[in-house]
């Protein structure tokens, strides 16, 4: 794996188009998605009871919430751009997001990035858009794909 590291946010300019990737493999586990769980009060049982997900599931597995998924994609893109010099950075949001798969609980995903489009901002900002692709592994098609937006300032 590869890290993108520019000194400076406006620098992104020069990568707009550039594909970042894949990140390393990050286990989901059940432990994880309990967590999550208890986190956002969101217990359907598709997601923490194991013994019923044997019984009833595709797979015989639970599998992660969607939006924990997409929860684990700046932590993965942590790992694939480095701004040096930055000073702050926040999420603006997202323009799309599609859950195309589902993750089971124990399986691995990792990250792809493309720099889609940098815009520059007042007060050295840039908003850097970026579509998200997260994929699982040993499988065929991808289990997320989502268009982010981020601040950052110098």
């Amino acid at each position: 794996m590869t890290t993108l590291t520019v000194e400076y946010p406006k620098d992104l300019l020069l990568h707009i188009g550039k594909e970042l990737g894949p990140s390393e493999w990050m286990t989901v586990d059940q432990a994880m998605i309990d967590k999550f769980a208890d986190a956002t009060g969101d217990h359907q049982w598709i997601h923490v009871d194991v013994e019923r997900a044997k019984r009833e599931m595709p797979g015989a597995k639970t599998i992660a919430h969607g939006l924990l998924t997409l929860s684990l994609v700046p932590r993965m893109a942590s790992t694939l751009l480095k701004v040096t010099n930055r000073k702050r950075g926040l999420n603006y949001g997202s323009n799309r997001v599609r859950y195309t798969g589902v993750v089971p609980a124990g399986s691995r995903i990792r990250l792809r990035q493309r720099i889609a489009n940098v815009e520059e901002l007042e007060k050295g900002g840039v908003r850097v858009t970026s579509d998200m692709t997260v994929e699982l592994e040993g499988a065929e098609r991808p289990v997320l794909v989502a268009q982010t937006m981020g601040v950052q300032y110098a």
